[in-house]
């Protein structure tokens, strides 16, 4: 399994000196994600458009 090389938010960039990141596994990758934006996956993946593969294609939970 591939990792990405920062331990940062999908969307807003922070890393885990600023906020708890949860971890996202995701074709093969790790993620990661802060809990302010875990709504975000759920209810509007296609906002993480670019930041995510395949995000564009996701139907919201």
């Amino acid at each position: 399994m591939e990792n990405t090389s920062e331990k940062v938010c999908l969307f807003c960039k922070r890393d885990e000196e600023k906020v708890p990141l949860v971890t996202l596994s995701y074709q093969h990758t790790n993620y990661w994600i802060c809990p302010q934006h875990i709504p975000m996956l759920i209810h509007n993946p296609d906002q993480l458009q670019g930041m995510l593969p395949g995000a564009e294609n996701m139907e919201a939970g």
